[in-house]
């Protein structure tokens, strides 16, 4: 088993729905485990301003899927939820994002580990560092990384066991 943490966030319709239904659908998948996740929190959006704010989170799995099994997973239930790819950084009901991968570096067409600007966006660090502080993102701890990029602009909304609970979580 290898430990990989993903980033969920949706900014239209049932904002806190749609995480729900994402995380049963990876609960769902036999080679993902969800061992635990943050709280979730309501942000701003990046890139293309005029959209609904999202709600984030951020979860941590044991997988036996390897890199790109584990992203076309994530991408599978981004699918089965109705996602539509419109244009980059736009709004979508569901997004999950492969942000560390057994700190594994990685590198091609389809996936950059660990993710490549997730060292600069709160919306991620913030929920990283909850379930993750020490866990290294380019060398540095994502609690010290939460730290400099500060929390300006993220609310908390609900709380991991809430979510939890709603998805049929334990």
């Amino acid at each position: 088993m290898k430990t990989a943490f993903l980033g969920l966030g949706s900014n239209l319709g049932d904002r806190r729905g749609h995480l729900a239904e994402a995380l049963r659908c990876l609960a769902a998948d036999p080679a993902i485990s969800i061992v635990g996740g943050s709280s979730v929190y309501e942000s701003k959006p990046v890139g293309v301003l005029e959209q609904p704010d999202f709600m984030n989170m951020v979860v941590q799995v044991e997988t036996t899927h390897p890199p790109l099994s584990l992203l076309s997973s994530c991408l599978g239930v981004e699918a089965r939820l109705g996602r539509e790819r419109r244009e980059r950084w736009g709004p979508r009901n569901i997004d999950i994002d492969v942000l560390i991968y057994d700190q594994l570096l990685w590198c091609d067409d389809r996936l950059v580990l660990p993710h490549p600007r997730m060292h600069e966006r709160s919306f991620v660090l913030t929920p990283l560092a909850e379930i993750a502080p020490d866990v290294n993102v380019n060398g540095v701890g994502a609690l010290v990384l939460a730290a400099r990029v500060g929390t300006e602009g993220l609310r908390r909304v609900a709380s991991w066991g809430e979510l939890a609970a709603t998805a049929g979580i334990q």
